[in-house]
Order: C-alpha cells, then sequence, then structure tokens
C-alpha cells in the first residue's frame, strides 16, 4: 500500500467512476481500474460493488474512505507545515463557500494584508464543504446553514432574517407579514437542493405539512432577485440582499410569521487539529474580524 495507491482509491470513490477519476488524476484509465484491484487485494476486501461498467463504493469502502482521508490530510499538513518553517513559499488559503459574494470584503482585506499568498475558492452546496474540509483541500467553509460533526470547529460569524421577496404588483406586495400557509400555491424562484436558501424552504413548508413548488431553480443565488422582480416567482432572501439593492430592489418584501425559525446563520469551519498556516490564521482573524463587524 502507497500514497499513490491511497490517491486513486480516494479519487474513484469520490467519483464512483473510474473513467472521472482517471481525469482528475490525469492518469490512464486501466492504470487506475489497476490500481483498485490491486488495493483490494492487499486488503482482502472489495471496497467497490461492480454492476457491469458502474461501481459504487460499499460498506468497506466507506469506512476505508474515512480513515484514507484523514492520513491523507495528515500528511499533506505536515507536507504544508515544513514548506512555511523553511519560508520556501509565500503559501496558500483555500475556502469553500455556498455563495462567495459575502466573502469579497474579507478577500480584499486578506489581499492587502498579504498580497503574496495565493487564494483558492471552491463554491459548492454544504456536504462539499464537508467533504472538502475532511480530506483537507480547503482550509476554511463559510457555511450558511449546519456544518458540523466529529472533526470539525467552527465559528458563527452572523445571524440574519430570511425575507420573503415577491415581484411588484403581487398580491402579497405591500404585506408587512405573511404566513407561510398563504404560500401553498405559490410558485418558487429558488436554489438546488442542498443549498441554503432550498433547505430553509423546504424545512419551513415541512412544518406546515406542505412541499413548496419550486419552479425555477439553480446555483446562482444572486440572480434570484431579477427572477422574482421578472414575475417568475417568488423567493426568501437574506436580509443583506434588501441592504445592498436599496432602491434599486426588483421586488417587494415581507416577513414571514415564523421570523423566529427564519434565518440565516453564517459559520466559519474548519478542521479539528489541522495544521493552520500563519497566513490562514490571518484570513480567520480577518473573516471575523470584518463579517462580525457587518452582522452588527
Amino acid at each position: 500500500m502507497d500514497l499513490l495507491s491511497l490517491r486513486y482509491f480516494r479519487a474513484v470513490a469520490r467519483h464512483q467512476h473510474i473513467s472521472r477519476a482517471a481525469e482528475e488524476l490525469r492518469v490512464a484509465q486501466p492504470s487506475v481500474s489497476r490500481t483498485i484491484l490491486r488495493l483490494e487485494s492487499e486488503l482482502g476486501v472489495p471496497l467497490f460493488d461492480r454492476h457491469g461498467r458502474r461501481i459504487r463504493l460499499n460498506e468497506h469502502g466507506a469506512t476505508f474512505l474515512h480513515r484514507v482521508e484523514r492520513a491523507l490530510a495528515e500528511l499533506d499538513d505536515a507536507r504544508r507545515e515544513m514548506t512555511d518553517t523553511a519560508g520556501t513559499a509565500p503559501g496558500r488559503v483555500a475556502v469553500a463557500a455556498e455563495t462567495l459574494l459575502q466573502l469579497a470584503g474579507v478577500l480584499a482585506a486578506f489581499r492587502a494584508h498579504r498580497p503574496g499568498v495565493g487564494v483558492r475558492l471552491f463554491q459548492a452546496p454544504v456536504d462539499s464543504m464537508r467533504r472538502h474540509l475532511h480530506s483537507a483541500e480547503v482550509d476554511f467553509a463559510l457555511a450558511s446553514q449546519p456544518l458540523g460533526g466529529p472533526g470539525l470547529c467552527s465559528a458563527e460569524l452572523l445571524r440574519e432574517e430570511v425575507l420573503l421577496a415577491v415581484p411588484p404588483g403581487h398580491r402579497l406586495a405591500g404585506r408587512e407579514r405573511v404566513t407561510v400557509a398563504e404560500l401553498a400555491d405559490e410558485e418558487f424562484v429558488s436554489t438546488r437542493t442542498g443549498h441554503w436558501q432550498r433547505a430553509l424552504l423546504e424545512r419551513l413548508f415541512a412544518r406546515e405539512g406542505l412541499t413548496p413548488r419550486v419552479v425555477f431553480e439553480g446555483d446562482e443565488a444572486a440572480a434570484t432577485p431579477e427572477l422574482i422582480g421578472a414575475g417568475l416567482g417568488i423567493g426568501l432572501m437574506p436580509a443583506v440582499a434588501r441592504r445592498t439593492l436599496g432602491e434599486r430592489s426588483p421586488v417587494a418584501w415581507s416577513r414571514l410569521d415564523a421570523a423566529a425559525d427564519c434565518h440565516r446563520t453564517l459559520t466559519l469551519v474548519w478542521r479539528e487539529g489541522a495544521y493552520l498556516s500563519p497566513a490562514a490564521l490571518d484570513f480567520r482573524r480577518l473573516a471575523m474580524e470584518r463579517l462580525m463587524t457587518d452582522a452588527s
């Protein structure tokens, strides 16, 4: 068992597909297949269930993947720590976030403070962010919905109300408050399953025994106000959107009667015990200072 075999296994486990893993690794597909078969032979158990050309990670593989990700993450941390100690490179900071908009101010401040440090950004839903953290692909995740579990630490940055946005002229425009039950027959513009807006929408409706009618969904949350303003549906938007749009807002705003539960909590998450470079520690400090200040 060598590191190359473990990295091949991790790639196949993530993609559940030999060809896609080979593309990521930039190697020939037969090489990946042989490596996986050799690893299974050495371990004495199959790591994948095979159905024709399709493969799926099985129970043994899932258990092994958990250990492999921890081991590779520790080795990646060790390499980065030695590089920082030697001072041979300016370093890098990697961050995963559901939306990149609120990172703009933090990144500008970070670049001014550490101009030579590279920054990598990943836009991802919460499940992908958890994977990025555990595999040490990122130093931090900026999550708008709960992202916890064993081996993760977090700091709450801000908590803000989420509002209902409707097109001008809509029957609910001008209403100060609206109940979830009144929205049962409405069509919604939202993000795809896995993003915080969709998770909140479905949670609020489930409490009333309802299912929202989502007619437009995507990954670009910033486009939601324009789509709603064009009359394509209604939707949920954080209070920061109302402040940002101001008088240019293409939508009318209302509060939901479920306001106590209709909020977004932005948290910064990192792996417990992970090596954080001096640059990463500066990024965390700036994120906490700027985003907590914005919240107040």
